[in-house]
């Protein structure tokens, strides 16, 4: 059993990984605050147009598929790394894994 547990930790695709959800969760954070940033200018755009903004609805879209990238990689749903590791369409054309194959 610890002779495993040695193994795995000396697996550098492990580490790795690690690295890039470290860096991915300090995304997620800052895409977090600009989501809100979108949200507060759409609702002045609706107070003071009486209707949506359709280009910061299109951003506000991407962000939150974006996001939903991020998080999928963050818990080992995917394996394929978000922007600006992938093309950013690579995060609005992701498809969800089979959770019983993990296949999508």
């Amino acid at each position: 059993m610890n002779e495993e547990i040695n193994e795995n930790l000396k697996k550098l695709s492990t580490w790795k990984r690690i690295f890039f959800m470290l860096i991915f969760a300090a995304i997620g954070g800052l895409v977090r605050m600009l989501i809100w940033a979108v949200i507060l200018l759409q609702v002045a755009s609706t107070l003071l147009t009486g209707q949506v903004n359709a280009n910061i609805l299109v951003f506000g879209r991407n962000l939150a598929r974006y996001t939903f990238h991020i998080l999928l990689f963050l818990t080992y749903n995917t394996d394929t790394l978000p922007f600006p590791f992938a093309d950013w369409q690579a995060s609005i054309d992701l498809e969800l894994p089979d959770h019983k194959t993990g296949q999508p």
